[in-house]
């Protein structure tokens, strides 16, 4: 099968678009199928090792988040999945390039799959207070007219589902427990952290105004409580304020990541608006019980009482609260045991076996019209 992936993001961008549309690509690769990306020049014009060609397309950083980058119209798009001579076309979040990937698509005649994983209709309420039916308006176009969307978790299929998208079924996404593992607690990195010893609680994501990240603030005042850091981005600056005594730690990956990840004692996750949250899955592989906002994704994948809690979103003391339950260690080790069960099976290479199934039942479809 030939496939063209358009993707808002792909690596070296760290971020959930980005890691998931790599991982596509390479169980595509691994499963002997010929996959293409098309994605936003980076800055920096980095390469990544993605199994497969990868078509830049000129784009410029979004204003304000220099980091984002947002494709400019070019005539690459289509070019590029007509000559890939795609049986079909994937888009990852799409929302600017993922349109003019709709597009080439549609004129092509190629049956299309688009990948929902952005709350782009949160964010307009974050960084304008404004704009969110006008997100809605435009990601209700562009999913509605492919072949099938594909839901993260049952939130966010709710969501498209009210807001008028149609098709649409729920592909959830995998973990890396090889990686992601108990066994990488380090105690030297934990002496590190907090040198005093103490309950280390991390979070580990971007640092940007929708992921709150000041609501660790009342865990920072906690007696014998480190807030350990582990990403970047424009929040930065205002966090190192808001946040007195925590360690940031800056843009941590692979092997790295996962050892800061095991090293932590909890894991707290902060922002409301997340369609799945890849970090929460992360963390439970890591054998690290988890806090997280009773909204969105980590509905799916926080069992409140059994591998984490599920705190109010926006709700400081919540998460304060649910920081001195989880100081009780018999509590933080059997919660950990269960989180790694849980997402034991949520391999990527298990998931991209249920995006194939997918990818068959669309081209079945419409070969089924055509006949």
């Amino acid at each position: 099968m030939r496939v063209v992936i358009v993707t808002e993001s792909f690596p070296p961008d760290v971020n959930g678009v980005a890691h998931c549309a790599l991982q596509t690509a390479r169980h595509l690769a691994a499963r002997g199928h010929q996959p293409l990306v098309i994605a936003p020049a980076t800055a920096t014009g980095e390469g990544s090792d993605a199994p497969c060609p990868v078509i830049r397309v000129p784009s410029l950083p979004l204003p304000g988040y220099p980091e984002v980058r947002l494709a400019l119209p070019s005539r690459r798009v289509a070019a590029a999945i007509a000559a890939h001579r795609a049986d079909l076309v994937h888009l990852a979040s799409p929302f600017v390039l993922g349109v003019r990937g709709m597009a080439a698509a549609a004129r092509l005649n190629v049956p299309a799959v688009a990948v929902y994983q952005t709350d782009l209709a949160g964010y307009a309420r974050t960084y304008m207070g404004t704009g969110e039916g006008t997100a809605w308006r435009r990601l209700r176009a562009v999913h509605s007219a492919a072949d099938r969307t594909l839901a993260p978790s049952t939130s966010a299929l709710r969501d498209l589902e009210e807001h008028g998208v149609r098709r649409v079924r729920l592909w959830p996404r995998g973990v890396d427990t090889d990686r992601f593992r108990p066994d990488r607690r380090d105690t030297a990195l934990r002496r590190e952290l907090a040198p005093h010893g103490g309950l280390i609680v991390g979070y580990v994501g971007r640092l940007a105004p929708e992921k709150q990240v000041e609501l660790l603030a009342d865990v920072c005042a906690l007696d014998g409580v480190r807030v350990v850091v582990t990403g970047d981005g424009p929040s930065m600056p205002a966090l190192r304020a808001a946040l007195p005594g925590a360690v940031f730690l800056g843009r941590r990956t692979g092997d790295e990541l996962a050892r800061i990840h095991a090293s932590l004692d909890v894991f707290a996750h902060t922002g409301p608006y997340e369609t799945f949250c890849q970090t929460v899955q992360e963390a439970m592989a890591s054998g690290v019980p988890v806090i997280a906002p009773a909204a969105g994704g980590p509905l799916d994948l926080v069992r409140h009482g059994r591998t984490g809690l599920l705190v109010s979103p926006r709700d400081a003391g919540a998460v304060r609260d649910a920081v001195l339950k989880l100081a009780d260690p018999g509590l933080r080790a059997a919660y950990g045991r269960a989180g790694r069960e849980a997402v034991r099976g949520r391999t990527w290479a298990a998931v991209g076996d249920l995006l194939l199934d997918h990818y068959a039942e669309v081209l079945g479809a419409r070969a089924a019209v055509a006949a």
